[in-house]
């Protein structure tokens, strides 16, 4: 992997430097749609430290998206936000587009889900790229831009840079534009990356291959990542804390180790009962979890799980479970201690 320098940020770090990179309190969102409010985030507290990668999962709908465009202020005018996002320190919600927009790019990037869409067609790959860097750094000549580009594009593997800097997206297979998305996110050096689905529609050689990527610039930059995913095992070897979403809150977190080995949340338990496993004997069929999420615009009482849960009792029909210490993990769960395995 080609080293590059990143451009220099134009302002000096922020006064509040040593804290999390980023902290969300209590964020909430909410759509005004036709047929009614729609809670898509539902109180959700996370912490992103220096150098650290999150997993954030989930099944599709849950929030995991919504959460971090809601950081970056990128949600339509529909929407009502509240609660707390803070970029070292400093309040993001209600701050303006004008002090907004700086930060983003820059301080905080994102690679969005479908990399076919994010890219402009009309525009070639390295002009794209190259804008990423002059729109944050107007004193960078086009010249510079395009060398930084071509060098950008050969961190993230992409062979022959100097040829394909030229060419349009629809010249590049799925896995190159991602990485072209990846290229853009990191070109100005990002404290954050906000990784929304990387690998999706993607085959597993080029989902390890992604995953790997992060991996190596994660280790290169320092830079904290977000790394949002439906599926547990992706996230497995990359992430070093995990949440798993579920219908707009967070019902369960930790370190990767002890939600994977040591979870007290029956959706979690589920999410790792539908994998496949290598150390399996290749005859006992996978666990689905019954049932499907519930709309969000009319929840059920108390909690939201509860109409999928085997494990389920009177309780669960009355208050929602907030999460709370349950053995090595944050469980919302009223059975977390009865669940079988949790005094192991």
């Amino acid at each position: 992997m080609t080293a590059i320098t990143p451009v220099a940020h134009n302002e000096e770090p922020p006064a509040g430097a040593g804290l999390p990179i980023l902290e969300i309190d209590d964020l909430r969102v909410t759509f005004a749609t036709g047929e009614g409010s729609v809670a898509a985030v539902r109180g959700v507290s996370l912490i992103v430290g220096e150098g650290e990668v999150l997993g954030v999962v989930g099944e599709s709908g849950c929030g995991k998206s919504v959460t971090m465009l809601a950081t970056l202020g990128l949600l339509p005018a529909n929407t009502a936000v509240s609660g707390s996002v803070r970029y070292r320190g400093r309040e993001l919600i209600g701050l303006p587009s004008a002090e907004l927009r700086p930060l983003r790019g820059e301080r905080i990037s994102m690679v969005f889900q479908d990399p076919a869409t994010s890219l402009n067609p009309v525009l070639t790959i390295g002009y794209q790229i190259a804008e990423a860097i002059r729109v944050h750094h107007p004193e960078v000549k086009r010249r510079e831009a395009r060398r930084r580009t071509i060098d950008l594009l050969a961190q993230v593997g992409i062979s022959q840079p100097e040829r394909r800097v030229g060419d349009y997206p629809h010249q590049f297979s799925g896995g190159m534009c991602q990485r072209a998305m990846i290229a853009m996110a990191v070109a100005n050096g990002p404290d954050l990356l906000i990784a929304d689905e990387p690998t999706t529609a993607l085959d597993v050689t080029i989902q390890a291959q992604i995953l790997d990527l992060l991996r190596a610039l994660q280790a290169e930059h320092g830079m904290g990542i977000v790394l949002i995913s439906h599926d547990l095992g992706v996230v497995a070897g990359l992430v070093d804390r995990v949440a798993v979403m579920y219908a707009g809150k967070v019902v369960e977190r930790g370190s990767v180790d002890d939600v994977y080995y040591a979870s007290r949340h029956p959706y979690t338990r589920g999410l790792l009962a539908s994998l496949p496993r290598l150390d399996d004997d290749h005859r006992r069929p996978l666990t689905p979890i019954e049932g499907s999420p519930p709309s969000l615009l009319s929840l059920p009482p108390g909690c939201a799980f509860r109409p999928r849960c085997s494990s389920a009792e009177d309780l669960c029909a009355q208050d929602e479970p907030a999460l709370r210490v349950a053995g090595k993990v944050e469980s919302a769960c009223h059975c977390a201690d009865a669940l079988p395995g949790a005094d192991t």
